[in-house]
C-alpha cells in the first residue's frame, strides 16, 4: 500500500477513491461508499443515471486535495462542508433552470423559422 504525505496530494491533478483510501489507511470501497451516503466529505460522488453500466460504474468522484487532508487531520468543519454544498446545489438548480429556459427559446426561434 503506497503512503502519500500531504504535499503529494496536494500535488495531484486528480485523486482517485484509491489514492484516498491510501492516505487515510481505509479501503476504496469505503471511501466510495462513504463519498455516495455523504458520510465522507472529502469531494463529491456524482450519480449519472443515464449510464448504461453496473450501478457501480454509474458513479464519479471529485475527491479535493485539502479537504481529504483536512479530514484525515480531523479539521474539516461539517458545518462548513454542508455549507458550501448548499450553495453549490442552489447554483447547479439555478443553472438547470437556465438550461431549461434556453432549450424552450431554441426550440421556440426553430419553430419561428419553420
Amino acid at each position: 500500500m503506497p503512503k502519500y504525505t500531504d504535499e503529494d496530494i496536494r500535488n495531484m491533478s486528480k485523486i482517485t477513491c484509491k489514492i484516498a483510501a491510501d492516505y487515510l489507511g481505509i479501503s476504496p470501497m469505503a471511501v466510495s461508499i462513504g463519498m455516495r451516503n455523504d458520510l465522507l466529505p472529502i469531494g463529491f460522488a456524482i450519480h449519472n443515471e443515464e449510464r448504461d453500466r453496473t450501478y457501480s460504474e454509474s458513479w464519479s468522484y471529485h475527491i479535493i486535495g485539502e479537504r481529504l487532508i483536512a479530514y484525515k487531520y480531523g479539521k474539516t468543519s461539517e458545518v462548513q462542508v454542508q455549507n458550501i454544498e448548499k450553495s453549490l446545489n442552489t447554483i447547479i438548480e439555478q443553472f438547470e433552470e437556465m438550461k431549461k429556459d434556453l432549450v424552450f427559446l431554441l426550440s421556440e426561434n426553430e419553430n419561428q423559422q419553420n
